[in-house]
């Protein structure tokens, strides 16, 4: 919403005013209120980055323009017309003209993803009114109400995952789609592969730290372009299991100084810092498909890439069990969320809740369960089951003893109960079963589970936090105003943030 109209007058000088306005919005819709209104202005600008709207209605020029942190000043196409001195509070336009007294504080501030949500609801009101008596009406968007769903983010180039087929979907308790509201899966996640040639095995892991692929660095950040199509960074939570950050400004920025940092892993900074979210558990999708997420090998840059794994019935270590039998032929379709440099050509480590913290432990911090209530440290669950009961016993007397300790440890995590069960109920309680797997495009709900809701671009203004543990869902983040190298208010300083 608009916060406040322009203080002070705006005054206006140079050879000539602009041309008169134009307008970039889409139809109108009828019985529109201020909101509605509001959406129906902003739907078709072109925000590459957090920037202010200077609207039509507040200026002498009667144009929109878009100023953005940098200094950068656009038109709602997104061309760069001019430039803003935050220091004297004064636009001026490539032309000469200049306009006067802007106090930022009293604009709207926009956001690529606020423009997407407002294009989605106008597509949809626009919708409604020409269908009243349609359900399931494809109104446009991606199929995802949840923002922070791009609807682009394949490796494949493609504009939208196949798996995604439901534009108004049911919305779960957790904030997004259901698994069900995405339709049915592509026919090629569950096509046989066994005969293909690559194979490879799995282990597991639930260690609750930041993923790799949190870290703005492991992605691809040469362009706009290389970052959104490596998928953006993967979303993390804060303790209590609120999307934060993956990056922001560094703790350093100055006037002089302008730079990022990875928000804290939980690993290292306890409770104040981030967590992987729990929503990325993995989850059934049908009785033969899955979805998961996994750690890579190290020796492949696979931030965001999706593998389709199909269990042949083996065991790494060639000890063959009734529960590798009872898993072959199964399917599953995993996204690198994480980097293992333990991990070798071939294998994934399967983010598994209750299999095991590994090398380190933030799950004792999130959940406050000591490491010694996780399992063994290698193995989780499951290997603690194999101790008491025995290395080849039955199905089900694994997955009896699994899913008792799942139900014991994460009664109050729902998310992470209902990937510990899985791993007993639809994994069979394997121990490092092999499959043979492709390279596939990635499904949408993958997709919009891992990418960053507040990292959708490689810059941003996000004020540096020491501790994360009390921010909840629907917190502002505090922002800093920053420009560019040549933009500094000192004509001798660089790039820099006050």
């Amino acid at each position: 919403m608009r916060t406040a109209f322009l203080s002070g007058l705006i005054l206006i000088s140079g050879l000539a005013l602009l041309g008169g306005c134009s307008s970039d919005s889409p139809s109108p819709v009828t019985s529109c209120d201020a909101t509605c209104a509001e959406n129906q202005e902003i739907a078709e600008f072109v925000v590459t980055n957090n920037c202010y709207w200077l609207p039509s209605d507040q200026n002498i020029l009667n144009q929109n323009y878009l100023i953005y942190i940098d200094g950068k000043v656009t038109d709602t196409k997104g061309n760069e017309i001019g430039t803003f001195d935050s220091a004297t509070g004064t636009m001026t336009l490539n032309d000469g003209t200049t306009v006067e007294n802007i106090d930022l504080s009293t604009l709207t501030e926009l956001t690529p993803e606020r423009v997407e949500q407002a294009k989605e609801d106008v597509q949809s009101a626009a919708s409604t009114q020409s269908s009243p008596s349609s359900e399931g009406s494809s109104a446009g968007g991606n199929g995802n109400d949840n923002p922070a769903s791009s609807g682009t983010g394949t490796n494949s180039g493609t504009e939208e995952s196949s798996s995604s087929v439901n534009a108004n979907p049911e919305i779960g308790p957790d904030g997004f789609p259901t698994i069900e509201s995405y339709g049915e899966p592509p026919a090629e996640y569950t096509k046989d592969i066994l005969n293909n040639g690559q194979t490879g095995w799995s282990s597991r892991y639930w260690d609750a730290c930041k993923g790799h692929c949190s870290q703005r660095d492991n992605v691809a950040i040469e362009s706009e372009e290389a970052y959104a199509a490596g998928l953006t960074v993967m979303r993390n939570c804060n303790i209590h299991d609120v999307e934060v950050p993956a990056f922001t400004l560094s703790p350093d920025v100055q006037q002089y100084y302008m730079g990022y940092k990875g928000t804290d892993n939980a690993c290292q900074a306890g409770e104040a810092g981030v967590f992987t979210c729990t929503d990325m558990a993995p989850i059934q999708v049908t009785e033969n498909l899955s979805y998961g997420y996994v750690a890579a090998p190290g020796a492949n840059a696979a931030c965001g890439k999706c593998f389709h794994l199909q269990f042949n019935g083996g065991n790494h270590a060639n000890d063959v069990k009734e529960t590798h039998r009872a898993l072959k032929g199964k399917h599953m379709i995993v996204l690198a969320s994480n980097i293992g440099h333990d991990v070798e050509n071939g294998q994934f480590d399967m983010m598994v809740p209750g299999g095991g913290v590994g090398i380190y432990n933030a799950l004792s911090t999130q959940i406050g369960v000591p490491a010694s209530g996780l399992g063994a440290n290698g193995g989780g669950f499951l290997t603690e089951c194999q101790q008491s009961l025995g290395w080849d016993n039955s199905v089900e007397a694994y997955q009896k003893c699994v899913i008792a300790k799942c139900e014991s440890v994460f009664k109050n995590w729902p998310n992470l109960l209902r990937g510990c069960k899985w791993y007993a109920e639809w994994y069979m309680a394997a121990d490092n079963p092999t499959y043979n797997w492709e390279e596939v495009e990635c499904p949408q709900y993958l997709i919009d589970h891992y990418i960053s809701s507040y990292n959708t671009t490689r810059d941003n203004n996000y004020k540096w936090r020491d501790d994360w543990s009390s921010f909840k869902k629907g917190d502002v983040l505090d922002t800093l105003h920053c420009w560019g190298p040549g933009q500094n208010p000192d004509p001798n300083g660089g790039a820099g943030c006050l």
